[in-house]
């Protein structure tokens, strides 16, 4: 367990060097991960039922001990990355499936990669979870109900797929995950140290299967902008969360400080893309192009969240701004006392 464990941090550290690693590897050679195409509902419930098995009533308490702050960062989550998803098409004049899929990353709920940069950055990682907990298990009635709003202009939305495929793999693991944590508490603990390996492993595969199908589309003048779009969309989410944090910090600045401004400046710019990606090959199987912003957005956002939660932490220190500072500014230096002219 402990070589697993040894292997699942080493994952950790090197994810987006090898998810690209593992792209360049699909795309030259396709028949690699070709054969996941129908698993990957499998995989991501195996990702969300060891999210299931990490959680508690601890978490669940949480959501109700500072329901405000998670709520709010529930709703911009849901209203800033869709929003902002219909918005790019729009400025970059994209069409049909290309859009599709754009808008489906833009309406999933945020990413667990977002509590591991809101912890780098030293951010309050307790509200982070509850907001991805809070998105995730909405994601079955959002992403049908967003999609159809938002994306129905290109193309003849299919909710009762996407809400069935998003039921079956999102709220149904995480359930059965929370109950056997709840059943068999420390039992569990020895599994769960295997589960970070496991879950990268399950999203390498989603990762490696839509460059797999796609790879005759991936780079392609029908898809030319889908990289530079995903990027906008990324680093404009964070920006819209810290703007929309500063914002609430003005109107209840007790529960919105600096770690909090961190954590929903996370939970709005990254998303589960890989919920995106597996909705994508079962909703819109006819139109696989419809994964590909969901694969872009996955390998995008560890990098972007990584320099950004790294730029933050040194800020930090230079300025010697403590994690739990209140507002996030450099501790007013201290007077220094005026020298007084010796009078002779």
């Amino acid at each position: 367990m402990q070589a697993i464990q040894r292997f699942g941090s080493w994952l950790t550290k090197w994810f987006t060097l090898v998810v690209i690693v593992w792209a360049l590897v699909n795309f030259f050679l396709p028949s690699t991960s070709m054969w996941a195409k129908s698993y990957t509902n499998i995989f991501l419930s195996i990702v969300l039922f060891g999210m299931g098995m990490t959680l508690s009533i601890e978490d669940f308490k949480r959501i109700v001990k500072m329901p405000l702050m998670v709520i709010l960062g529930t709703v911009a989550h849901y209203l800033i990355m869709p929003l902002l998803a219909v918005a790019l098409c729009k400025v970059f004049q994209l069409d049909g499936m290309v859009a599709v899929g754009v808008i489906l990353v833009g309406c999933c709920p945020s990413g667990t990669s977002s509590n591991v940069m809101s912890f780098l950055s030293r951010g309050d990682v307790a509200l982070d979870v509850s907001i991805g907990l809070l998105s995730t298990l909405l994601a079955p009635i959002m992403v049908p109900l967003l999609m159809s709003g938002l994306a129905s202009q290109y193309v003849d939305i299919p909710a009762g797929d996407l809400f069935r495929t998003a039921l079956e793999v999102v709220l149904i693991p995480v359930v059965l995950g929370i109950t056997v944590h709840t059943v068999f508490g420390e039992k569990v603990s020895k599994v769960t140290t295997a589960l970070p390996a496991v879950s990268q492993i399950a999203i390498l595969v989603i990762i490696g299967t839509v460059v797999a199908v796609n790879n005759e589309k991936l780079f392609t003048r029908e898809t030319a902008m889908i990289l530079p779009v995903v990027m906008l969309h990324n680093l404009c989410g964070y920006g819209l969360g810290y703007l929309f944090s500063r914002v609430m910090f003005r109107i209840y600045p007790q529960g919105f400080r600096y770690a909090q401004q961190k954590a929903i400046t996370f939970e709005v710019g990254m998303q589960d893309s890989a919920l995106g990606a597996t909705l994508a090959l079962h909703a819109f199987a006819a139109h696989p192009v419809v994964a590909i912003p969901s694969t872009f957005f996955s390998v995008w956002h560890n990098i972007s969240g990584s320099v950004l939660a790294s730029w933050w932490r040194r800020r930090d220190d230079k300025y010697q701004i403590p994690a739990d500072s209140h507002d996030g500014k450099r501790p007013a230096q201290a007077s220094q006392p005026s020298k007084l002219r010796k009078v002779s």
